[in-house]
């Protein structure tokens, strides 16, 4: 399987970059092919610009020549063509890093993730990915997160992004409290990770 893999935390020791190496090493081992991004180290542009932002219409290839970043048509072009997609980030404010908030405003837009005919229509969704898995890492306890804040990333991406843009089936783990947490049971978490993309993606 041909899996698009982010992984958005600026420190390169974080717990989400062993979380993503680890689900990375898992999945190559078992014959997958990973296209890997850190955007922290490629310094995405979050910011979308006022040529990129359109909502209605436009092919794959109308939709590369409206940014002029190569960055930008790079992931755009190699999203389009994966079948699996690998995120991991933090927990922050109950939502993704900006970098990475700004990657879905300027990757997954129409064209590439969906297509809509009318500004009010219902999307055709355009990806092709079979499976999706997001790791999160929070110190927010999970009862509080679900009783008090409702598991905001939940929403965002089981509901709302990614079966907008047509991903079949979407799993999402998240570890914590990280802070304090000991070497053993982080060890446990990444083989929990590994055991999760074993099971998600399937050759």
């Amino acid at each position: 399987m041909n899996i698009f893999s982010l992984i958005a935390h600026p420190r390169t020791n974080s717990f989400c970059h062993a979380i993503s190496k680890a689900a990375r090493n898992c999945l190559q081992a078992n014959g997958h092919t990973i296209i890997h991004h850190d955007l922290y180290a490629e310094e995405f542009d979050p910011c979308l610009k006022a040529s990129e932002a359109y909502t209605v219409g436009d092919s794959l290839e109308e939709a590369l020549l409206r940014s002029k970043d190569p960055l930008i048509q790079e992931h755009r072009s190699q999203i389009s063509e994966a079948e699996g997609l690998l995120v991991v980030h933090p927990n922050w404010w109950g939502k993704p890093p900006a970098i990475l908030a700004g990657w879905m405003d300027r990757v997954l837009v129409p064209g590439v993730a969906y297509r809509l005919e009318t500004a009010d229509g219902r999307p055709e969704a355009l990806l092709h990915l079979r499976s999706a898995v997001v790791f999160n890492t929070s110190d927010t306890d999970a009862e509080r997160e679900r009783l008090e804040l409702g598991d905001p990333l939940q929403s965002i991406w089981a509901r709302c992004v990614l079966p907008y843009c047509g991903a079949k089936d979407v799993q999402r783990h998240v570890f914590r409290p990280v802070v304090g947490s000991s070497e053993k049971l982080r060890k446990d978490w990444l083989e929990e990770a590994e055991s999760a993309c074993r099971s998600a993606f399937r050759s």
